[in-house]
């Protein structure tokens, strides 16, 4: 099968989280995503949800590169979720951890996230 669209998770690599956190927090922001592009750009999410669902994890170095990366995906009108951590286990209240992008076709997803290593 041909994946045409994507979303993809950016999750900041300076937090020291358990893979059990980071998970959660991936699914956060892929659970956000996939609810604000059934609203927002519902042909995307229908043929993205019918190919698969295919997501990537990717990382940053910090905030900073994650809030730039969320700036240029929503400059190029894609749908956006920064998730913050609610602080009732491995971090401090309203820590900033991850950002969801998309689903949207793959080439509009890698002129913001190409660049990117996966996690």
């Amino acid at each position: 099968m041909d994946f045409e669209l994507k979303m993809v998770i950016v999750v900041r690599k300076d937090l020291k989280i358990s893979p059990g956190k980071m998970a959660a927090q991936v699914a956060h922001a892929a659970v956000n995503c996939a609810l604000a592009s059934k609203k927002r750009k519902p042909a995307n999410f229908e043929r993205w949800y019918n190919e698969g669902q295919k997501k990537v994890v990717v990382k940053v170095q910090d905030l900073a590169e994650l809030y730039k990366i969320k700036q240029a995906a929503e400059d190029f009108g894609l749908v956006t979720s920064l998730i913050t951590d609610a602080g009732m286990t491995e971090l401090p209240p309203n820590t900033t951890t991850c950002l969801g992008i998309g689903p949207a076709p793959n080439a509009e997803v890698d002129r913001v996230t190409g660049h990117l290593g996966l996690m």
